[in-house]
């Protein structure tokens, strides 16, 4: 008899298990509450960010570009290979660049002599390449892996809720499902089965603000932007010695951006459009309530990032993931049980070389 996975989620990660469980000959059942995937793993960049990421979350991240990649072919979506740009607006955010460029090579990041893009600050000093990285709709390969999954036998129950997650069985608002295994890939909502565990980890949500803004001049963006922001954002750039200088300069002239912390980023869309953001705030529940003024701040500074007055908002989001003290939680409540969960806003990245790890060890 075939092994059954029972997967409790179907956004990224969990479809990266299903994934994973297929190619091990294991009968996978994925339930997720809602009828379709309506969470983070949609409502992010479509940012596939391998280079800027460091040790253990660079290892996954390499390994899970080869399986995004090979997913493509196999599935039928999308993958653009345009890398990141890094812009550097300062003489600081200048050395993080160079620093990074000397720690990694040629084959990560390349410095530019010119900037390769349409739209940009007057005051851009110097920018990098990260050629790895990649980008996807994740509007489109979400649904589309889904699919393909289902195709291949994954029993995919939708409107299931999950109730508990037992040795050997799950209990959902449909009935209980016998497991061999089971991965628990809920994101945010950890807390909401298992809130001790939850509790552990120090798991709490991170909400953010992004923004889907018309493209000025309809001009063609192929890579992914990054800047001077991010740079405080992800571990492989922040680990560099001038990163700390340019905390330090934000802080002291640009002190709101630190406290809304801002990622000021941007991807396009296959229509053209621009994904901007993002803000991050965190709490165990979030008041419904969402500050204008932040909203402003962000829309205001992209437009700066791309040397335009003002930007035309066609649509406005509110995301949430998990946050943590660590970039990943796995855990095992039961031996037969694992809950994983990113917890550093970076499943698209990651997720596909996480799976693999997690179900070696079930």
């Amino acid at each position: 008899m075939e092994p059954t996975l029972v997967i409790v989620g179907a956004g990224i990660v969990g479809l990266a298990h299903a994934v994973e469980g297929v190619r091990r000959g294991m009968r996978v059942v994925v339930l997720d509450r809602d009828e379709r995937a309506v969470g983070a793993s949609i409502r992010n960049f479509g940012h596939v960010c391998v280079t800027a990421q460091d040790g253990h979350a660079l290892d996954l991240a390499l390994a899970a570009r080869r399986t995004w990649l090979d997913l493509s072919e196999r599935v039928g979506f999308r993958v653009w290979r345009a890398g990141t740009v890094v812009l550097a607006r300062a003489d600081d955010e200048m050395a993080v660049l160079s620093q990074f460029a000397r720690l990694r090579g040629d084959s990560q990041v390349r410095l530019l002599d010119k900037v390769p893009l349409p739209l940009v600050a007057d005051d851009v000093v110097g920018a990098a390449l990260l050629p790895l990285d990649l980008r996807v709709d994740p509007r489109e390969v979400v649904p589309a892996l889904a699919a393909w999954l289902s195709a291949r036998g994954v029993d995919f129950r939708w409107r299931t809720a999950v109730t508990s997650v037992e040795p050997g069985l799950v209990r959902t608002t449909r009935g209980v499902v016998a497991a061999d295994a089971v991965v628990v890939a809920v994101g945010h909502d950890v807390d909401r089965l298992l809130p001790d565990l939850a509790d552990e980890a120090g798991l709490t949500r991170c909400r953010l603000r992004m923004f889907e803004v018309a493209s000025p001049g309809g001009h063609v963006v192929e890579p992914a932007v990054l800047s001077g922001l991010s740079m405080l954002r992800y571990a492989g750039l922040a680990a560099t010695p001038a990163a700390a200088d340019v905390r330090a300069r934000i802080a002291r002239t640009r002190p709101e951006l630190l406290d809304a912390v801002v990622n000021l980023m941007f991807t396009q869309r296959p229509d053209g459009n621009l994904v901007v953001g993002d803000t991050h705030h965190y709490a165990l529940t979030h008041g419904p309530f969402l500050d204008e003024d932040v909203d402003e701040l962000v829309l205001r500074e992209a437009a700066r990032l791309l040397g335009v007055a003002a930007l035309t908002v066609r649509r406005r989001w509110t995301g949430v993931y998990a946050s943590a003290p660590g970039e990943f939680l796995v855990a095992a409540p039961h031996p037969t049980t694992r809950v994983v969960s990113v917890t550093s806003g970076i499943g698209m990245t990651t997720a596909f070389g996480l799976a693999p790890t997690v179900l070696d060890g079930l």
